[in-house]
């Protein structure tokens, strides 16, 4: 199965990169995919802001925009999964080409722009969706919005009644002046119209913050006491990076978001500051593309994980061989439960 993965893969990697991507959604559509459910034990399964997970290894927003691979995906071996991100309308981003591969670094960088169908057509298709694994929904705003932190309330208005969480990203590099809203005061403002929406949900869902890795030290200190302040369930660390540092290729100086292998250190730290100023759980996203390094962002800090751009270069058996190999990681040092290893490498980071 590996082996016809791997030649799936390689002739994708010869398509454009956002007609790839396409076609691979349609794959997974038609059923070519892992089809076994996650892998969970005792050491695996964890909670994260009250919800359930068979385990920690979840599927990072971007991948399915649009939730349109909903059911294909809950077959496959993530214990939670995060769709969008969505906007109040439908948009289409930024012009192509916006997907670049930096296959020498494992990476990529890509300047969508939010494209999605909007909140009503992908309401309706989470309204659609199996009842597991735990989905989330990433909440976006319209690039020619007037009042971009009002969108993102109104998104999970329309769309909170059908997902388990929902996150606020407000550090996308894609759209113009949005990471302007990680500042204290509009990021406060912003997080209490969020939560105003969430208290008006005949079932209230955990809310998510999402924030960029480029952040410095004071703004990561910033983040964490609006956070604390606000009442929302969870920090994911981190977004993609506007640094470009030691890429290689043709491509490397695209301008976009950087994801993959080149954000490990920078997006491990970043978790790693943000876990001694704040008791809020945190997911780590960003280069994580093995066991060993899932492990190494939980001992960082993070309660649970999030991949997306390592599947480009390994495929879906990548979340199934990831769990396997986590468990023996935890079961090697000892530790009966994966929450019981978070934090617990934490001076390596700092």
């Amino acid at each position: 199965m590996k082996a016809l993965e791997q030649i799936g893969l390689a002739a994708l990697r010869r398509v454009d990169p956002e007609r790839a991507h396409g076609l691979a959604l349609m794959g997974l559509n038609a059923g070519f995919g892992p089809r076994g459910g996650p892998v969970t034990t005792d050491r695996l399964r964890t909670q994260l802001a009250g919800l359930d997970l068979p385990n920690p290894i979840g599927l990072a927003a971007g991948f399915d925009k649009n939730a349109t691979a909903l059911h294909a995906l809950a077959k496959t071996g993530f214990g939670f999964i995060e769709v969008g991100a969505a906007t109040p309308r439908p948009q289409p981003g930024n012009p192509k080409p916006r997907l670049f591969r930096l296959a020498q670094d494992r990476a990529a960088i890509n300047r969508f722009g939010f494209n999605n169908d909007g909140m009503e057509t992908i309401s309706g298709r989470l309204a659609r969706r199996p009842a597991h694994p735990v989905t989330g929904l990433n909440l976006g705003a319209n690039k020619d919005s007037t009042d971009k932190a009002a969108d993102f309330a109104k998104v999970l208005a329309h769309c909170g009644p059908h997902v388990d969480f929902a996150t606020v990203n407000v550090s996308s590099p894609n759209t113009e002046k949005l990471r302007d809203l990680q500042g204290k005061a509009a990021l406060s403002a912003l997080l209490a119209g969020v939560m105003e929406a969430r208290a008006a949900l005949a079932r209230p869902i955990p809310v998510f913050l999402k924030i960029a890795p480029d952040l410095t030290g004071d703004e990561i200190a910033d983040v964490a006491n609006v956070a604390n302040a606000s009442g929302i369930a969870a920090i994911i660390a981190t977004n993609t990076t506007l640094d470009r540092n030691g890429l290689h290729g043709p491509h490397k100086d695209q301008a976009g978001g950087l994801s993959g292998q080149p954000l490990f250190e920078k997006s491990t730290r970043v978790l790693a500051q943000l876990s001694l100023l704040t008791d809020l759980p945190i997911i780590g996203v960003g280069g994580v593309g093995s066991a060993a390094q899932a492990y190494q962002k939980i001992r960082a800090g993070a309660s649970a994980v999030q991949l997306y751009t390592a599947l480009v270069y390994g495929g879906l058996s990548l979340v199934d061989d990831i769990a396997r190999d986590l468990d023996a990681l935890l079961a090697r040092d000892g530790f009966a439960h994966v929450a019981d290893a978070v934090g617990s490498g934490r001076a390596d980071w700092l």
